[in-house]
């Protein structure tokens, strides 16, 4: 399952690459650090996963952690993203996915 999750996650970056939605420089730690689910305050949807979620679920992952249970993100993300971002759909189809995963675990 593990395994699975991350090839989910490799996914979900790639297609932010693809789609040129990956940045090359972080936020400030400040922006990073915020005490707000989603960091909604200091963060761009498309900068949480790359730089919060992403990277967290990996380190998880490497050092065989528990994982999080009752995970949905794929909701928030139907909210939150602009419609005009590129294969918008795609994404929230690979975040549904990647709940589903979670879901798979119980």
């Amino acid at each position: 399952m593990c395994q699975q999750i991350r090839q989910q996650l490799h996914e979900i970056e790639n297609l932010l690459r693809a789609e040129d939605l990956w940045q090359q420089q972080a936020p400030g730690q400040q922006a990073l650090a915020s005490s707000e689910p989603f960091c909604v305050d200091t963060l761009t949807p498309l900068q949480w996963l790359q730089w919060i979620l992403l990277p967290r679920m990996h380190a998880l992952l490497d050092s065989q952690s528990a994982l999080p249970t009752n995970f949905a993100i794929a909701p928030y993300y139907e909210m939150a993203l602009e419609m005009d971002i590129p294969h918008r759909d795609r994404l929230l189809h690979l975040l549904n996915q990647l709940d589903a995963r979670f879901g798979d675990r119980q």
